[in-house]
């Protein structure tokens, strides 16, 4: 399936949301459920595309299969209108070179490569990392730059080798370091994506194209709207998505991480998330409380179950 219209300033469309992978009471993957999901998304909250099998989408504990079939399931529903990305980044390069061979015989249209995780290699192994992943097919790559789960940062130097790779085209940053990034987009053709829901607007305004979002599982709507607001120069109605969407963000991203506090907001929103797996645990009684309160206070509007 052809990937949907997109631009070279947005290679993967703007608003994007890293999509939580939905399981059935008894843990297993629930396939009817993330068909619902990525419709939800796409059609009502205006998603421009989603990515599968992210961390968010607790990739550590899916099997290969699971995420081939996933793919496909999601492409079934949503790939004529969105841009889906496959997440195949492993701290195993062959690894992740199967599975974005995998991704691009199930239909994917880009893919999203995160930094190996604990093996903490060189500035070297990371080029060389990325350079054979995307070496391995002809999807565009983004690169996922989350140092504070990777333990290691991808430094302005190599990112400026990567980008000389005609299919590395993007960056998902949560790093935090608008000044780097800015440096980067200043020095390459490297689009960047925000990886962090509490500096979305703050990316946009050093140049991001858009958001790689987990709070836009309840709110991708209004993120697309402060985005469309921001790069038509509307600063002033673009601040204030942002300022009303403080409590959402607080209450999805500050308290338990994000894929536990996705699927409880999906809950509280009547939408198909259901449990995780270990080692992630679903949230408390009390943050279930907490994160209620916050998306009223965000303008969320809760399901008829939930809405107490």
């Amino acid at each position: 399936m052809a990937a949907p219209t997109t631009t070279s300033d947005a290679p993967f469309g703007r608003m994007l949301t890293a999509m939580v992978t939905p399981f059935t009471d008894d843990g297993a993957v629930d396939y009817a459920g993330a068909q619902r999901l990525a419709t939800y998304l796409v059609d009502e909250q205006r998603n421009d595309g989603l990515v599968v099998s992210g961390t968010t989408g607790e990739s550590p504990t899916t099997t290969d299969e699971e995420k081939e079939r996933l793919l496909r399931a999601v492409l079934e529903a949503v790939g004529d209108r969105a841009v889906v990305v496959a997440g195949v980044g492993t701290n195993d390069t062959r690894h992740s070179v199967g599975l974005a061979r995998a991704a691009e015989r199930a239909g994917a249209h880009g893919l999203l490569v995160v930094t190996p995780y604990y093996s903490k290699p060189t500035q070297e192994g990371l080029y060389r990392h990325f350079a054979a992943v995307a070496d391995a097919t002809g999807l565009p790559v983004m690169l996922y730059d989350i140092p504070g789960r990777s333990g290691v940062p991808i430094q302005i130097e190599t990112l400026v080798r990567l980008a000389h790779h005609e299919r590395i085209v993007a960056v998902k940053d949560a790093t935090a370091d608008l000044f780097a990034g800015s440096q980067v987009m200043a020095f390459t053709d490297l689009v960047f994506y925000s990886g962090d829901d509490t500096l979305n607007l703050p990316w946009l305004s050093v140049g991001a194209a858009g958001c790689v979002s987990v709070v836009g599982h309840v709110v991708g709507a209004e993120l697309a709207e402060m985005i469309r607001l921001h790069r038509r120069g509307d600063v002033a109605g673009a601040l204030e998505i942002h300022r009303r969407l403080l409590p959402v963000v607080s209450g999805i991203m500050m308290q338990a991480g994000g894929a536990i506090m996705a699927k409880a907001a999906l809950a509280l929103v009547g939408r198909p998330a259901g449990p995780l797996r270990l080692p992630l645990v679903e949230a408390t009684e009390q943050q279930v409380a907490n994160l209620r309160a916050e998306l009223v206070a965000g303008g969320v509007k809760l399901s008829d179950t939930d809405a107490a």
